[in-house]
């Protein structure tokens, strides 16, 4: 992810800022990946329609969305391109086996194969959250200007962080995962897709709280501000 360029002391010009992520199209992909295929599961499901064929129309949405994006723009971004690949993979296999209740697992396959993603990064130049949150917060949440390039490559304990944030996430998302899946196979049919919905704002929000107070016990933002930076090497 591209980053302009600062000043010759890490710093930014006056007026650069990192690309913001639209929360518009935030929202939109929430609604799209989440809510409209719920939504449309209970909605067949109303009409009469199969539990098997509303959960494959459910399953199939997104990645026709996705789909579309690449006609119009000819590119994708690397996680929706993994979302939609995974997805088809997980209803090619449903299809295969006929089974719905492989069909209501999918979240959690999907969940936990993202969750292994974010672990095996943590050993990568740059973890998967570095690069995630980088566009939300470098230069405008308690920042002195310092570019994240400049802090990671003189401050050990910045890396540090995101390292470590990045392996918290990765084992919410292993544990989220493994509650998805006993819900498929546990629970009745009709009421998963709707408790599934309803985990995404849970393990979202802890995620944010354990991130958040992790991040002030840390010293995140004293780097970020500037008041707890090493001296630049000579």
């Amino acid at each position: 992810m591209q980053v302009s360029g600062g000043g010759r002391d890490g710093r930014r010009p006056p007026g650069a800022t990192a690309p913001r992520p639209s929360g518009r199209r935030l929202l939109l992909g929430v609604v799209r990946d989440i809510v409209v295929p719920i939504a449309l599961y209970y909605g067949l499901r109303a009409a009469g329609v199969s539990v098997f064929v509303a959960l494959l129309a459910g399953a199939v949405l997104p990645a026709l969305t996705t789909a579309a994006q690449w006609l119009r723009t000819r590119s994708l971004e690397g996680m929706a391109g993994f979302v939609a690949g995974t997805m088809l993979l997980g209803v090619a296999a449903a299809l295969v086996s006929g089974s719905p209740r492989f069909l209501l697992a999918k979240d959690g396959w999907l969940t936990g194969v993202a969750g292994l993603w974010f672990l095996m990064s943590i050993r990568a130049r740059r973890p998967l959250l570095f690069h995630g949150g980088r566009p939300l917060l470098e230069g405008r949440f308690r920042s002195d200007g310092t570019s994240w390039d400049v802090l990671w490559e003189r401050e050990p304990a910045f890396r540090r962080i995101w390292r470590v944030s990045t392996a918290i996430w990765g084992v919410a998302m292993l544990l989220d995962a493994a509650v998805r899946v006993v819900m498929a196979y546990t629970l009745p049919v009709d009421a998963v897709p709707g408790l599934g919905a309803l985990l995404w704002p849970v393990t979202l929000v802890l995620l944010q709280v354990v991130n958040g107070v992790y991040y002030e016990v840390a010293g995140l933002w004293r780097l970020t501000a500037g008041t707890a930076l090493s001296p630049p090497a000579s």
